[in-house]
């Protein structure tokens, strides 16, 4: 084995990547406080070629140096808005016809290994603030929530982590 040149990694440029065919799948997130959040979110973003991010209430808003520290250009390559609002985010995504899903622990959460991207045409993902989650008044217009179901004590997962694993779940089955 030997580890690919970036070369051979055949990395799209950033024309390449904005006329790519996008996943469909938007990320919104809910008042996340941490810029390396932010950051990690949009490189997850480019990684998995999705077709946006919202970025809602006080969530950093590149161009910032901490955003850029961990998106590694993607913030360049990742189209998003902003919404001064959660709710607002998720009713503009409802009338361009996405169906929204909170990824949170609720009452009839669906496990995240059952939910399949291929039943819905376009969905969007809300991901909440570190320390208070996604708002209740956002769970009430979702679709409905995803969990990742977790096996240890702890049952909360950094944002970024959690990002990492829903997204690329979701858009598996696709690559």
């Amino acid at each position: 084995m030997r580890k690919l040149s970036m070369d051979e990694l055949n990395r799209k440029s950033v024309h390449e990547f904005k006329e790519a065919e996008k996943m469909p799948v938007v990320v919104v997130l809910d008042n996340i406080r941490s810029m390396h959040n932010v950051g990690s979110v949009f490189r997850t973003a480019d990684a998995f070629l999705l077709r946006g991010i919202y970025l809602c209430g006080y969530t950093p808003q590149p161009p910032h140096r901490d955003i850029h520290k961990t998106a590694l250009g993607a913030t360049e390559t990742v189209e998003w808005k902003y919404a001064e609002t959660t709710v607002e985010a998720v009713q503009r995504l409802k009338a361009d016809g996405y169906q929204v899903f909170a990824i949170e622990q609720v009452q009839h959460s669906i496990p995240l290994h059952q939910f399949e991207l291929n039943q819905h045409p376009q969905v969007a993902v809300v991901f909440g603030n570190e320390v208070s989650g996604v708002d209740q008044e956002v769970i009430k217009l979702c679709d409905g929530c995803i969990e990742i179901p977790q096996l240890g004590m702890k049952h909360s997962l950094n944002i970024s982590v959690a990002a990492g694993i829903v997204l690329w779940e979701l858009v598996r089955s696709k690559v």
